[in-house]
């Protein structure tokens, strides 16, 4: 593998620059591929976009870029995606910055095209480093994972877009990874994964992989392999089973609650998508237990009414004063086994379970030795 580092002027970087969208984002000629199948989405806001700006137009050093030179003689950015779309949408006219054009003036918004002569071409004029790497895709990739060390480093699904690119993954995205994607507008009430940090790919794999019983990078080791042998470019069926998922939610608990979101429908599907619960009654249960003070974990309730499983509620504890007192009102003596101990060797306990109404009061508190509380079990 050869390095070598190249100056690029910001008027040879955002030369032909085009953005669409889904189709790609280009620039230097017509010769850079800004946004490689494996890179995450724009994600810098107005704020960043404009620093980036600030520090060329003041002659500060920006952080050195990462080019990969391709065997068609062009080529793609491996590192730096963020501030070259952020330097060319400048150059583009597609934002503006807060502009003082000397020390006396007042600050004013304006477009690259609303700058004077000189400012223009200082910008321009600015260089950035590049290195370029030649090599094979494995050297590149394992290039792009060391170099990934600063900034918004990449998350483990990004970084795997990058091992497993292909065509396949090019045509996920378009459906799991963009900000209007078709997955992020069923499953936005159902989660809180962001679809620009891959997020909801993940998720979406994820769920997949319970039924296959791959993790989820074989799954996308098998993808790349059947789309460079079998020609495969969809995504139909991991599309597919995310509906069938997002259906299934839509079905069973057809009352949207802020806390749906905190939920792995996924996992909950293949546990108990074959449930001979009915959707009214599910929303009775969910209903009551909302309303339950006794439930601390709300998202929880809905695995608690298909499992019955109360550890999924995470039930109000006894406070220390509470037990504190109940000991010293039993004077240390275990209301089961009658023994002595000492109040760490004891815990609290519910004299009526939570299942028949008990609450986490005071006059329902009692304490028992670590061994009979276990042997009493989980009863809830």
């Amino acid at each position: 593998m050869k390095v070598k580092e190249i100056k690029v002027s910001i008027e040879e970087l955002s030369a032909d620059y085009r953005d669409d969208q889904e189709g790609g984002v280009v620039g230097y000629g017509g010769k850079l591929n800004i946004r490689p199948a494996y890179q995450r989405e724009f994600v810098y806001n107005d704020a960043q976009q404009k620093a980036v700006i600030n520090s060329v137009m003041n002659g500060f050093p920006l952080n050195s870029m990462y080019w990969v030179h391709n065997d068609d003689g062009g080529y793609e950015v491996l590192d730096g995606q963020q501030r070259t779309i952020s330097i060319c949408r400048f150059v583009n006219g597609d934002f503006s910055i807060d502009y003082r054009p000397n020390p006396q003036a007042d600050s004013h918004p304006a477009y690259f095209a609303n700058l004077d002569e000189k400012t223009r071409k200082q910008i321009l004029d600015y260089k950035v480093a590049v290195y370029v790497c030649e090599g094979d895709r494995t050297e590149q990739v394992a290039w792009f994972e060391a170099i990934n060390t600063a900034g918004e480093k990449l998350n483990n699904q990004e970084i795997r877009n990058a091992i497993y690119s292909c065509e396949w993954v090019t045509e996920a995205k378009r459906w799991f990874s963009r900000s209007g994607c078709p997955a992020k507008k069923i499953g936005d009430k159902y989660m809180t994964a962001n679809p620009i940090r891959q997020e909801i790919l993940e998720k979406a794999i994820n769920w997949h992989c319970m039924v296959t019983g791959e993790t989820v990078k074989d799954y996308m080791a098998r993808m790349q392999k059947k789309c460079k042998e079998e020609n495969l470019k969809d995504c139909s069926e991991l599309w597919g089973y995310f509906n069938e998922v997002i259906n299934w939610v839509k079905k069973m608990f057809p009352k949207v609650r802020s806390e749906m979101k905190k939920v792995d429908w996924g996992r909950l599907y293949h546990q108990y998508g074959d449930t001979e619960k009915t959707p009214d009654f599910l929303e009775q249960m969910v209903a009551h237990f909302m309303a339950d003070l006794e439930v601390t974990n709300k998202a929880g309730i809905y695995e608690y009414v298909l499992s019955n499983n109360p550890k999924t509620l995470n039930l109000r504890q006894f406070q220390e004063y509470q037990k504190r007192s109940a000991y010293e009102k039993q004077k240390g003596i275990c209301a089961h086994c009658g023994e002595h101990f000492e109040y760490e060797q004891m815990e609290g306990d519910h004299i009526v379970p939570w299942s028949d109404g008990g609450k986490t009061s005071d006059d329902n508190c009692q304490m028992l030795c670590k061994t009979c509380n276990a042997k009493k079990g989980n009863r809830y």
